[in-house]
């Protein structure tokens, strides 16, 4: 999607655009979230929402924690100027109260929405996910996508699943030698080399991370 569009938009004097995000399937309303320049820019750049949370005032990634992300189909601003309207394919549901839609009440207490999961077994009390993960999970489909010349990643896709595996057994085997060596530092490090080598594993083989966390709550 074309960036140009950001500079005609009018944000308040906060730096920030009301966006109402709909279905693009089933055309329903999902909810009314705020958006500042840098989130809508990774919106863009990412291919999924992200806004900008006045109450914890930080960007965040819907679903980052939840799996339920938002795949942005189209986005649109009003006649105005100072709104955006973003359609969205939507994984499982959209509120945190566990909805499809946030809108799941009529003016007189009905409920018209259905409720898809609990929210006491998706969010965690403690904070969530790092949206690290999503971010980099983007990037490395990204460059199965492209292919960038002179790109590590790109150079792994492009020798096919071997050498990716080999690479996760390599990485494997020095997270245990830096465990016998009791150094915290290398173990992080290793740690790092391990996990981005998996999620190019997980990319090459279309597995989402949604669903691991999703394998990882059934442990609990």
């Amino acid at each position: 999607m074309s960036r140009g569009f950001i500079e005609q938009l009018k944000f308040d004097e906060k730096g920030l655009i009301p966006a109402i995000i709909q279905d693009e399937k089933t055309q329903q309303v999902l909810m009314l979230a705020y958006m500042n320049r840098e989130s809508l820019l990774k919106t863009l750049e990412s291919g999924y929402t992200w806004f900008y949370s006045r109450s914890r005032q930080c960007l965040w990634m819907k679903g980052e924690t939840s799996g339920n992300v938002q795949r942005v189909k189209n986005i649109a601003y009003d006649c105005d100027q100072d709104s955006l309207l973003i359609t969205v394919d939507q994984e499982g549901a959209a509120c945190h109260t566990g909805h499809y839609s946030c809108f799941y009440r009529d003016w007189d207490g009905t409920l018209v929405s259905p409720r898809l999961f609990d929210p006491e077994e998706v969010y965690p009390r403690r904070p969530g996910t790092p949206s690290i993960l999503f971010e980099l999970y983007e990037v490395i489909q990204a460059r199965q996508r492209l292919r960038p010349e002179g790109s590590y990643t790109s150079y792994l896709f492009n020798e096919g699943q071997d050498k990716i595996l080999k690479k996760v057994g390599e990485e494997s085997a020095e997270v245990v030698i830096a465990s016998k060596n009791n150094s915290e530092e290398q173990l992080v490090y290793e740690l790092a080399d391990l996990m981005y080598h998996l999620l190019v594993l997980m990319v090459y083989h279309g597995v989402e991370l949604k669903d691991v966390f999703a394998e990882l709550r059934s442990r609990r």
